[in-house]
């Protein structure tokens, strides 16, 4: 299950992707969690305003709706201000069935039911993307992209695929959100599977560091030293706690990532994983399988070939292959 992002975490997630961000008023402490529970959290919630310059209104909520309306108001500018970090009345209750889809990260969203009988609010992080909602008030591309960045944020925070993303329309019969065209007045509407591939298209990017203009010397200098790189380490408590979770997370949740990636890196190059899974940072189950068979390679065998790191096991694993290991 995903515990949802601090306030601080939240931030520095939308500005690593590129979001403008703002705070707005006392939005770290702003939140409906005196209402009901906030989390786990499963999945990402995409609203148009149906008015313009509300950003107050969004904070502030109104007559039987009070605010927060969401967690992030997005501007036609592509300013990203921040409302919230807790439960927000955003999205109201959910169809089972919309809700399941997005839970388990289905290819397919179905229309959904008329039974809503899942708390939104509870388990979703909702955006409200300034648009009049008629279908004539366009998303500049500007505005698009950031809430394409916002949505890929937050996935790649807890691991999910743009899948967990629906539209406000997608999770309920009562909403027509987002809607409007996208880019120009005459652009294509906004489109749930179309933003899903873009956020997907998003999260296969790293950010490349800016260039810089490198300046001129005045004097002529001796080339540095190339350094030589730190000895990598991973800590065994953390390695042991991801094998234990893992494997019943969501297909790509992780616990200890930087750790479980170096080690995946040496069951690759033992032969034992697969290319496509010694990058995500997973203990899953195939990692586990992985393991197991080292360590069955090592002489253990039975529960001592769990799948679960030992510490020599480990540490012969790293002796092999470039690392150390902090027990």
């Amino acid at each position: 299950m995903a515990t949802p992002m601090t306030a601080s975490q939240f931030v520095k997630a939308l500005e690593d992707e590129g979001v403008d961000v703002r705070e707005y008023r006392s939005w770290r402490t702003h939140n409906r969690n005196h209402k009901g529970a906030w989390g786990p959290v499963h999945g990402i919630v995409i609203h148009h305003t149906a008015g313009s310059n509300s950003l107050a209104l969004c904070y502030d909520g109104m007559i039987g709706l009070p605010g927060p309306l969401c967690h992030t108001h997005l501007a036609k500018s592509g300013v990203a201000s921040m409302l919230s970090a807790g439960r927000a009345n955003h999205a109201g209750t959910f169809a089972q069935n919309a809700f399941n889809a997005m839970l388990n990260e289905a290819s397919s969203h179905p229309r959904p039911s008329s039974s809503e009988s899942v708390d939104g609010n509870r388990h979703t992080y909702g955006v409200e993307i300034e648009n009049l909602g008629n279908g004539r008030d366009f998303y500049p591309q500007k505005q698009y992209d950031a809430a394409v960045r916002w949505a890929a944020a937050i996935c790649r925070v807890h691991g999910w695929s743009a899948d967990s993303v629906i539209g406000h329309k997608e999770g309920t019969t009562r909403k027509i959100d987002p809607k409007g065209p996208v880019g120009s007045a005459d652009g294509p509407d906004f489109d749930m599977n179309q933003f899903r591939r873009d956020v997907d298209a998003r999260l296969a990017k790293d950010e490349a560091p800016k260039p810089t203009t490198p300046s001129k010397p005045t004097t002529p200098t001796k080339p540095a030293k190339p350094a030589t790189p730190a000895t990598p380490t991973v800590d065994l408590s953390n390695l042991v706690a991801a094998a234990r979770r893992d494997p019943d997370l969501k297909q790509g949740g992780t616990t200890h990532p930087a750790d479980v990636k170096i080690v995946e890196a040496a069951l690759k190059a033992e032969g034992l994983l697969g290319a496509s899974y010694a990058k995500d940072g997973s203990f899953g189950s195939l990692t586990r399988a992985a393991y197991s068979a080292w360590q069955r390679r090592c002489g253990y065998s039975g529960s001592a070939a769990d799948g679960i790191p030992g510490k020599a096991s480990l540490e012969r694993l790293g002796a092999k292959r470039g690392f150390k290991v902090k027990a």
